[in-house]
Protein backbone atom coordinates (compact mmCIF):
# COMPACT_ATOMS: atom_id res chain seq x y z
CA UNK A 1 0.00 0.00 0.00
CA UNK A 2 3.22 2.11 -0.33
CA UNK A 3 5.80 2.97 -1.74
CA UNK A 4 9.50 4.30 -1.46
CA UNK A 5 10.48 7.14 -2.65
CA UNK A 6 13.87 6.74 -3.95
CA UNK A 7 15.28 8.81 -6.52
CA UNK A 8 14.15 8.00 -9.93
CA UNK A 9 16.09 5.80 -12.56
CA UNK A 10 13.26 7.16 -14.85
CA UNK A 11 10.94 9.58 -15.24
CA UNK A 12 7.77 8.41 -14.10
CA UNK A 13 4.41 9.28 -12.79
CA UNK A 14 4.02 7.78 -9.91
CA UNK A 15 0.87 5.66 -9.44
CA UNK A 16 -2.04 5.37 -6.61
CA UNK A 17 -3.62 2.41 -6.63
CA UNK A 18 -2.31 -1.35 -5.66
CA UNK A 19 -2.64 -2.58 -9.20
CA UNK A 20 -0.96 0.52 -10.90
CA UNK A 21 2.18 0.05 -8.32
CA UNK A 22 2.43 -3.01 -10.07
CA UNK A 23 2.09 -1.61 -13.40
CA UNK A 24 4.82 0.76 -12.57
CA UNK A 25 7.46 -1.38 -11.53
CA UNK A 26 7.16 -3.74 -14.49
CA UNK A 27 7.43 -0.73 -16.95
CA UNK A 28 11.48 -0.67 -16.07
CA UNK A 29 13.98 -2.69 -14.74
CA UNK A 30 14.39 -0.30 -12.26
CA UNK A 31 12.08 2.37 -11.45
CA UNK A 32 14.24 3.68 -8.28
CA UNK A 33 18.24 4.04 -7.80
CA UNK A 34 18.25 1.61 -4.92
CA UNK A 35 20.05 3.98 -2.94
CA UNK A 36 18.93 4.26 0.44
CA UNK A 37 16.41 7.21 1.28
CA UNK A 38 18.52 10.43 2.33
CA UNK A 39 16.74 10.71 6.15
CA UNK A 40 17.40 7.53 6.80
CA UNK A 41 21.02 7.38 6.36
CA UNK A 42 21.11 10.77 8.63
CA UNK A 43 19.46 8.84 10.89
CA UNK A 44 20.28 5.18 11.05
CA UNK A 45 23.92 5.59 10.16
CA UNK A 46 25.03 5.89 14.32
CA UNK A 47 22.47 3.25 15.86
CA UNK A 48 23.48 -0.28 16.82
CA UNK A 49 21.79 -2.86 14.23
CA UNK A 50 19.16 -4.85 15.73
CA UNK A 51 15.89 -5.80 14.19
CA UNK A 52 13.96 -3.31 11.73
CA UNK A 53 11.12 -2.81 10.43
CA UNK A 54 10.71 -1.18 6.34
CA UNK A 55 7.34 -0.36 6.23
CA UNK A 56 6.64 0.49 2.34
CA UNK A 57 10.01 -1.22 1.26
CA UNK A 58 9.51 -0.87 -2.21
CA UNK A 59 12.68 -2.23 -4.33
CA UNK A 60 14.15 -2.53 -1.10
CA UNK A 61 16.92 0.10 -1.04
CA UNK A 62 16.78 1.04 2.54
CA UNK A 63 16.21 -2.50 3.57
CA UNK A 64 19.22 -3.29 1.71
CA UNK A 65 21.34 -0.40 2.71
CA UNK A 66 20.48 -2.04 6.76
CA UNK A 67 21.21 -5.63 6.34
CA UNK A 68 24.27 -4.40 4.53
CA UNK A 69 24.90 -2.54 8.26
CA UNK A 70 24.19 -5.68 10.23
CA UNK A 71 20.34 -5.24 10.85
CA UNK A 72 17.92 -8.18 10.34
CA UNK A 73 15.23 -6.09 8.17
CA UNK A 74 11.47 -7.32 7.75
CA UNK A 75 10.56 -5.22 4.43
CA UNK A 76 7.09 -4.92 4.17
CA UNK A 77 5.02 -4.10 0.52
CA UNK A 78 1.78 -4.57 -0.96
CA UNK A 79 3.30 -4.74 -4.00
CA UNK A 80 5.11 -8.61 -4.99
CA UNK A 81 6.73 -7.12 -7.98
CA UNK A 82 8.56 -5.01 -5.99
CA UNK A 83 9.40 -7.45 -3.09
CA UNK A 84 10.83 -9.71 -5.58
CA UNK A 85 12.72 -7.30 -7.15
CA UNK A 86 14.12 -6.42 -3.97
CA UNK A 87 14.92 -10.28 -2.82
CA UNK A 88 16.64 -10.82 -6.20
CA UNK A 89 18.90 -7.90 -5.47
CA UNK A 90 19.69 -9.19 -1.96
CA UNK A 91 20.70 -12.53 -3.08
CA UNK A 92 22.94 -10.76 -5.62
CA UNK A 93 24.61 -9.05 -2.82
CA UNK A 94 24.50 -11.89 0.01
CA UNK A 95 22.02 -10.39 1.97
CA UNK A 96 18.76 -12.83 1.58
CA UNK A 97 19.15 -14.18 5.12
CA UNK A 98 19.42 -10.89 6.83
CA UNK A 99 15.78 -9.75 4.93
CA UNK A 100 12.21 -11.01 5.09
CA UNK A 101 10.12 -9.77 2.82
CA UNK A 102 7.03 -9.43 3.72
CA UNK A 103 3.90 -9.09 0.96
CA UNK A 104 1.24 -7.25 3.13
CA UNK A 105 -0.76 -3.86 2.91
CA UNK A 106 -0.38 -1.49 5.86
CA UNK A 107 -3.88 -0.71 5.33
CA UNK A 108 -5.00 -3.64 6.87
CA UNK A 109 -1.86 -5.51 8.23
CA UNK A 110 -0.33 -4.53 11.82
CA UNK A 111 3.36 -5.41 12.61
CA UNK A 112 3.42 -7.35 15.99
CA UNK A 113 3.90 -4.75 18.99
CA UNK A 114 7.21 -4.18 20.49
CA UNK A 115 9.60 -5.93 17.78
CA UNK A 116 11.68 -3.71 16.02
CA UNK A 117 14.58 -1.17 17.25
CA UNK A 118 13.66 0.39 13.90
CA UNK A 119 10.34 1.77 12.42
CA UNK A 120 10.86 3.60 9.33
CA UNK A 121 8.91 4.65 6.40
CA UNK A 122 9.23 6.66 3.82
CA UNK A 123 6.78 8.15 1.33
CA UNK A 124 3.98 6.29 1.99
CA UNK A 125 1.58 7.62 -0.80
CA UNK A 126 -1.67 6.67 -0.02
CA UNK A 127 -5.21 7.70 1.30
CA UNK A 128 -5.79 5.26 3.67
CA UNK A 129 -9.05 4.13 5.59
CA UNK A 130 -7.34 4.62 8.64
CA UNK A 131 -3.96 6.73 8.36
CA UNK A 132 -4.25 7.54 12.48
CA UNK A 133 -4.14 3.59 12.87
CA UNK A 134 -1.57 2.66 10.52
CA UNK A 135 0.61 5.34 12.18
CA UNK A 136 -0.26 3.94 15.78
CA UNK A 137 0.63 0.25 14.69
CA UNK A 138 4.11 1.59 13.29
CA UNK A 139 4.78 3.09 16.74
CA UNK A 140 3.28 0.18 18.19
CA UNK A 141 6.19 -1.72 16.85
CA UNK A 142 8.98 -0.01 18.19
CA UNK A 143 10.72 -2.15 21.02
CA UNK A 144 11.72 -0.09 24.41
CA UNK A 145 14.94 2.07 23.27
CA UNK A 146 14.04 2.00 20.11
CA UNK A 147 13.88 4.50 16.72
CA UNK A 148 10.55 5.28 14.93
CA UNK A 149 11.31 7.63 11.40
CA UNK A 150 8.37 8.77 9.40
CA UNK A 151 9.33 10.75 6.65
CA UNK A 152 6.94 12.83 4.30
CA UNK A 153 6.36 15.06 1.49
CA UNK A 154 5.86 18.68 3.01
CA UNK A 155 2.67 20.11 2.02
CA UNK A 156 0.69 23.60 2.25
CA UNK A 157 0.55 26.86 0.72
CA UNK A 158 3.42 27.33 -1.48
CA UNK A 159 4.11 23.56 -1.92
CA UNK A 160 3.63 22.80 -5.40
CA UNK A 161 4.43 18.69 -6.99
CA UNK A 162 6.46 18.62 -10.31
CA UNK A 163 4.43 16.95 -12.56
CA UNK A 164 6.20 13.50 -12.06
CA UNK A 165 5.24 13.72 -8.01
CA UNK A 166 1.48 15.19 -8.78
CA UNK A 167 -0.14 13.35 -5.34
CA UNK A 168 -3.36 13.79 -3.67
CA UNK A 169 -3.53 15.82 -1.29
CA UNK A 170 -5.08 13.37 1.01
CA UNK A 171 -2.19 11.07 0.24
CA UNK A 172 0.21 13.41 2.23
CA UNK A 173 0.63 14.20 5.58
CA UNK A 174 3.45 16.55 8.35
CA UNK A 175 5.44 15.13 10.89
CA UNK A 176 3.05 16.67 13.34
CA UNK A 177 0.32 14.59 12.01
CA UNK A 178 2.07 11.55 13.11
CA UNK A 179 3.76 13.07 16.57
CA UNK A 180 -0.36 13.36 17.55
CA UNK A 181 -0.72 9.67 17.30
CA UNK A 182 2.79 9.01 19.58
CA UNK A 183 0.57 8.37 23.30
CA UNK A 184 2.40 11.38 26.04
CA UNK A 185 4.61 9.40 28.62
CA UNK A 186 5.86 6.55 25.93
CA UNK A 187 7.98 9.10 23.97
CA UNK A 188 11.41 11.26 24.13
CA UNK A 189 13.43 12.76 22.06
CA UNK A 190 10.35 13.94 19.48
CA UNK A 191 11.92 15.74 16.83
CA UNK A 192 9.20 17.05 13.71
CA UNK A 193 10.64 19.07 11.62
CA UNK A 194 11.02 20.07 7.49
CA UNK A 195 14.30 19.56 6.06
CA UNK A 196 15.45 20.12 2.40
CA UNK A 197 15.39 17.59 -0.07
CA UNK A 198 18.88 16.30 -1.21
CA UNK A 199 19.68 18.34 -4.49
CA UNK A 200 20.21 15.77 -6.73
CA UNK A 201 17.47 14.00 -6.03
CA UNK A 202 14.89 16.63 -6.42
CA UNK A 203 16.60 17.63 -9.82
CA UNK A 204 16.16 13.51 -11.06
CA UNK A 205 12.24 13.46 -9.54
CA UNK A 206 11.27 16.98 -10.47
CA UNK A 207 10.28 17.13 -6.69
CA UNK A 208 11.36 20.40 -4.86
CA UNK A 209 8.91 19.63 -2.30
CA UNK A 210 11.35 19.47 1.26
CA UNK A 211 10.40 16.28 3.50
CA UNK A 212 8.78 16.49 6.97
CA UNK A 213 10.42 14.37 9.07
CA UNK A 214 9.61 12.81 13.01
CA UNK A 215 11.87 10.99 14.54
CA UNK A 216 11.39 9.76 18.03
CA UNK A 217 12.62 7.52 20.78
CA UNK A 218 10.63 4.79 23.00
CA UNK A 219 11.24 5.35 26.42
CA UNK A 220 13.46 2.88 27.99
CA UNK A 221 16.40 0.89 26.86
CA UNK A 222 17.38 -2.05 24.51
Amino acid sequence: MSQHEHEHGTAQQPAVTRESYDELYRSAPAVWTGRPNRQLVVEATDLPPGRALDAGAGEGGDALWLASRGWRVTAVDFSPVALERGAVKAAELELADRIDWVHEDLDVWTPPEGSYDLVTAHYLHATWTDRSRMFRGLAAAVAPGGTLLVVGHQHGDGWGHGHAHAHEAGALYTADDVAAVLEPGEWRDVVTETRDRDHAAAERTGNPVPDTVLVARRSGTR
